[in-house]
């Protein structure tokens, strides 16, 4: 396994981040199936493990967090091995409180995924949206408690444009708190409106991008391949696809063959070449999809092979303001 530091931290995380949307929620994978993925992972040397409090497809339960406690409460120092992140702001409540980035929700919100995963501290505790109605300072104060009280380590942000990036970092300074030192954002080939300002804002202020949907979803994974197997195969890829997309799917499985490379491996590798990301969240259901992965971090992307990628999936033309203006 590689290793690489959370932002601008001397904290040392694996290069895969081991995502866990789907552990425990109906139809996805089972209690019994994610405790076997947590411990092949680590096996592996994946140290670096993601969640939220609202994951887990049940309403207000946090069962995901429910999930990872129950498989940390068997000891074996898997807690003292894997750097725990969580994250806070969507509704875990009918309340109007139950909600946002207010201290009132901070301090509940923390306490209660702390019960769930059965642990005293978070190492990464994110705030999964932007709270345009509450302020920094109150954000911030209520952070500093918790990093103040041993029950968090570090804090980074997820979904935050590169302006609030700037808002939460100023905020942040004027209270001489270190701030955020990662962001989790959409980035993949398909989705690359990240390169505008976000990616520049977390190189301006040494935050880690842990890119989430590194996939887009399952389509550069062998999605047109996917898509285009069985009796529906056609009406399959027309529902999943346009025309457009059909195409650029097809150049790019195309090219992922040339080089003798999987799809995902590939979009995995692209992302890892940046060298403001950190780790890209995968998601296995599976042990045999988590190994797997693991290609991603042996795969060399030459100057022409990113030329191509960029060819099929072109970018909005560079950073912000240049890409629109001279």
């Amino acid at each position: 396994m590689q290793y690489t530091n959370l932002g601008r931290t001397g904290l040392r995380v694996s290069r895969l981040c081991l995502g866990t949307m789907n552990f425990g929620a109906a139809g996805r994978t089972s209690e019994a199936d994610s405790f076997a993925i947590m411990d092949k992972a680590l096996g592996l040397g994946i140290n670096f493990f993601d969640t939220a409090n609202r994951y887990g497809g049940r309403e207000y339960q946090g069962y995901t967090e429910q999930v990872i406690g129950q498989w940390l409460a068997q000891g074996g120092r898997r807690r003292e091995e894997i750097v725990l992140a969580t994250k806070v702001y969507g509704a875990m409540g009918p309340g109007p409180n139950d909600r946002g980035l207010t201290a009132y929700h901070i301090r509940q919100a923390c306490d209660d995924s702390l019960r769930r995963l059965q642990t005293d501290h978070i190492d990464l505790y994110q705030m999964h949206h932007i709270d345009r109605r509450t302020p920094w300072e109150e954000t911030w104060q209520a952070m500093e408690l918790l990093v103040q009280q041993g029950k968090v380590l570090y804090v980074g942000s997820s979904n935050f444009a590169g302006w609030h990036i700037a808002q939460a970092q100023a905020a942040a300074a004027a209270r001489h708190f270190m701030g955020l030192v990662s962001e989790q954002s959409l980035y993949n080939l398909r989705s690359r409106t990240a390169e505008l300002e976000v990616i520049p804002a977390c190189r301006a202020y040494g935050l880690g991008l842990i890119p989430w949907s590194p996939l887009a979803g399952g389509a550069l994974g062998g999605g047109l391949q996917g898509a285009t197997v069985g009796r529906r195969a056609e009406a399959e890829a027309r529902r999943r696809f346009d025309d457009a997309q059909l195409a650029k799917l097809a150049a790019y499985e195309a090219f992922c063959q040339e080089m003798g490379e999987q799809p995902a491996d590939v979009a995995l590798a692209w992302l890892l070449h940046n060298p403001v990301v950190t780790a890209p969240i995968i998601g296995p259901r599976t042990e045999a999809q988590l190994v797997g992965s693991l290609r991603a971090l042996d795969v060399q992307l030459s100057a022409d092979a990113l030329k191509r990628l960029n060819e099929i999936w072109p970018g909005p033309g560079g950073e912000a303001p240049e890409a629109y203006a001279w």
